[in-house]
């Protein structure tokens, strides 16, 4: 999930305005974006008079290594910068969320995989808080990796995770699900559970043949299991804007999936592995970088389009 270096930052430079991340620069002064769009000015959210009840969003492509995790961590943590309560759901075995947000998730007696195949777990009693003020997190390990062979003859077994997240929705106002990289049982959980679905993709032309296939998904399970189901957002990662083929990437999205993809976009830089080897989202880790100022873009962002409180 490492977002690479940038030429720029290798050399040392500070985050001024000539080497700010795309689409951080010069958001709303009228400004083509990476997208081939103007971008639109995202205003500052009004805090909140209360909080719930949450909406909740998986954070999907069943290919991995596009900076999903990374990108659940710090659109969370900027999301919790603009007053709102944010619930990270780790369903991914390998534990890479609860890894990043400092959560010893493989000393822990009970995760995720216990309120799914077991009854009679107090879902309040797994969430941990996070150093991350307005974050918690519902953490997972390897053991989640039985879940799916364990579920297969369960009554519902696709709504499961929608009922383990029922009893904690009116206490957060997002729930963002960082999905495993596939399309099995458990993603299927996820996207059952879930209102609307965020699809990172890696700006190379191979991460794009899947999108099809995990938009093909999307739609059966709207139709079958969750009509509320929407995609709120393609969210471009990885890109660079000095290579041809990210642009191109960019634009051959934009033209296939047109005002689903994001106006903001995730550029390479070290300071995201950088924060995750600090075990915090780059918004705390390196707050006045052009990174953390694109994580809070595409909160805002979110929020304008309505797929948050």
């Amino acid at each position: 999930m490492a977002f690479e270096e940038t030429t720029e930052q290798q050399s040392g430079t500070s985050s001024s305005a000539h080497d700010r991340l795309p689409g951080t620069e010069s958001a709303a002064n009228g400004t083509v974006g990476p997208t081939g769009r103007p971008l639109p000015h995202f205003p500052v959210p009004e805090p909140l008079s209360a909080h719930g009840p949450a909406r909740i969003i998986a954070m999907c492509n069943q290919k991995g290594g596009v900076g999903k995790t990374t990108s659940t961590i710090n659109l969370g943590a900027a999301l919790a910068e603009y007053g709102r309560k944010v619930l990270m759901v780790d369903f991914d075995p390998q534990g890479a969320l609860s890894v990043g947000l400092g959560v010893r998730a493989h000393e822990l007696d009970v995760t995720v995989y216990n309120l799914l195949v077991e009854r009679g777990i107090d879902v309040h009693d797994v969430i941990q808080k996070t150093t991350v003020p307005n974050v918690d997190i519902l953490p997972a390990n390897i053991d989640l990796s039985a879940a799916e062979v364990q579920l297969v003859g369960e009554v519902a077994r696709e709504q499961i995770l929608a009922r383990v997240l029922r009893p904690v929705l009116d206490d957060y106002d997002v729930i963002l699900i960082d999905c495993q990289p596939s399309l099995g049982l458990l993603t299927v959980n996820a996207l059952t559970a879930a209102h609307g679905v965020i699809i990172p993709l890696e700006c190379e032309f191979f991460a794009m043949r899947g999108v099809a296939l995990l938009v093909e998904t999307i739609e059966k399970i709207t139709d079958r299991l969750n009509p509320r189901l929407q995609v709120d957002g393609i969210l471009a990662t990885m890109y660079d804007g000095r290579t041809l083929h990210s642009r191109e990437v960019v634009k051959s999205v934009v033209d296939h999936f047109g005002e689903q993809v994001f106006h903001t976009v995730i550029s390479r830089t070290v300071k995201f592995p950088d924060a995750t080897l600090a075990a915090e989202p780059i918004t705390t880790y390196a707050s006045t970088h052009s990174g953390a100022d694109a994580y809070r873009q595409l909160a805002r962002e979110l929020i304008a389009r309505g797929g948050a409180a």
